[in-house]
C-alpha cells in the first residue's frame, strides 16, 4: 500500500515539475502547453480568413466555455487526478502480472527500436487511432458512457476549440483501453510520440473548426471539418441508431467498417443530440451531469 501511496505522491509533484518546466520553456520540442496555444491560435486564424459559416460569430456561442475546457482538460485534469489514477492502475495491472509470473513485456510483440524510427511512430500511430476510433464508438453505443460524451456533444457551434471540450471521464476510458495495445507493440521514446500527438491536436482542432475544408482525396485518409460536423448532427440518419463519423485523426476506419456519412456539404445543420434544450449549460453543472442523470432515473 505504501508504495501506491508514494506513487501518487511522485505522481503529482512530478507532473507539477513538469508543468513548470514547460511554462518557462524548460521542455521544447515537446511543450505541449505553447504548442497547443500556438495550433489554437493558428486555427482560429484560418476561422476568421476562410470561415465556413459566414454569420457565425468569431468568438461563436460558448467560445470561452471552450477555452477553459481546453486547458482544462488538457493540463489540469493531469494535475488534479488523470497522472495519479493512471500511474496507480498501470501499476496495480503490472503487479497482478508479476504475481503470476508475467510481466506486460510478455505480451511485446516487438522492439520498436529495432526497427526505422518513422516505421515504430507510424505502427503506434495507427494502433492508437484505431483503438480510440474503436472507444469512440463504445462513448456513443454504451448509455452509461454517452452520459459523460454528451458534454462533447452539447456544443451548438463548431469552433477550434470545441475539440477539447470532454467529460474528465473520457481520457480515463480511452486511456485504459489504450493501455494494452500500446505496451504490446513496444515502448515508445516520449520526444518522439509527441509528434503524434501534435499532429493528432491539430487534425483535431480543424476537425471542429470553422473551415469548409475536406483535403481533396485526403479525405478518405484524414478526418476533416465538412466529416466531422455530421458526427455532430442533431438529426441522425434513419438507418443509423448511435453515430456516424467516428474517427478522430483518420477517417479511413469509417470507409472501412461502413460507418461514414456525409449526404450533403452539412453547413447549416443544427448540431447537438435529442433533448439538449435541458442539457446544463455551464462548466460545474455539465461535470455533474452523469451523476445527476442517474439519480433522476
Amino acid at each position: 500500500m505504501n508504495n501506491y501511496i508514494n506513487l501518487i505522491k511522485n505522481s503529482y509533484s512530478g507532473y507539477w515539475n513538469y508543468l513548470k518546466q514547460e511554462l518557462f520553456f524548460q521542455n521544447q520540442w515537446d511543450n505541449y502547453f505553447y504548442g497547443l496555444i500556438v495550433i489554437s491560435l493558428l486555427v482560429w486564424a484560418l476561422e476568421i480568413v476562410f470561415p465556413w459559416r459566414k454569420k457565425q460569430s468569431i468568438f461563436r456561442k460558448d467560445f470561452w466555455l471552450d477555452i477553459f475546457y481546453m486547458f482544462f482538460n488538457f493540463f489540469l485534469l493531469n494535475l488534479i487526478i488523470l497522472i495519479a489514477l493512471s500511474n496507480t492502475v498501470a501499476q496495480i495491472f503490472n503487479d497482478l502480472l508479476t504475481s503470476i509470473g508475467l510481466s506486460i513485456y510478455s505480451f511485446q510483440l516487438f522492439d520498436v527500436d529495432d526497427l526505422p524510427k518513422w516505421l515504430g511512430l507510424l505502427i503506434f500511430f495507427l494502433v492508437s487511432d484505431f483503438v480510440q476510433w474503436n472507444t469512440h464508438r463504445l462513448l456513443h453505443r454504451i448509455p452509461f458512457l454517452w452520459n459523460f460524451h454528451k458534454i462533447h456533444h452539447s456544443v451548438k457551434e463548431m469552433g477550434f476549440a470545441a475539440h477539447l471540450r470532454y467529460h474528465w471521464m473520457e481520457p480515463v476510458v480511452y486511456k485504459s483501453l489504450l493501455y494494452i495495445p500500446i505496451s504490446i507493440i513496444g515502448n515508445y521514446n516520449a520526444k518522439d510520440v509527441s509528434i503524434v500527438y501534435f499532429f493528432a491536436i491539430i487534425i483535431g482542432h480543424l476537425n471542429h473548426a470553422n473551415l469548409g475544408w475536406d483535403y481533396g482525396i485526403f479525405k478518405y485518409i484524414f478526418n476533416n471539418p465538412k466529416m466531422h460536423i455530421w458526427h455532430h448532427a442533431k438529426q441522425l440518419p434513419k438507418h443509423v441508431r448511435f453515430g456516424v463519423n467516428y474517427g478522430l485523426t483518420l477517417s479511413i476506419w469509417d470507409y472501412i467498417f461502413k460507418t461514414d456519412y456525409i449526404p450533403n456539404s452539412g453547413k447549416d445543420i443544427e448540431l447537438g443530440f435529442t433533448d439538449d434544450e435541458t442539457f446544463p449549460e455551464d462548466f460545474i453543472t455539465q461535470e455533474m451531469y452523469p451523476i445527476f442523470s442517474r439519480k433522476r432515473k
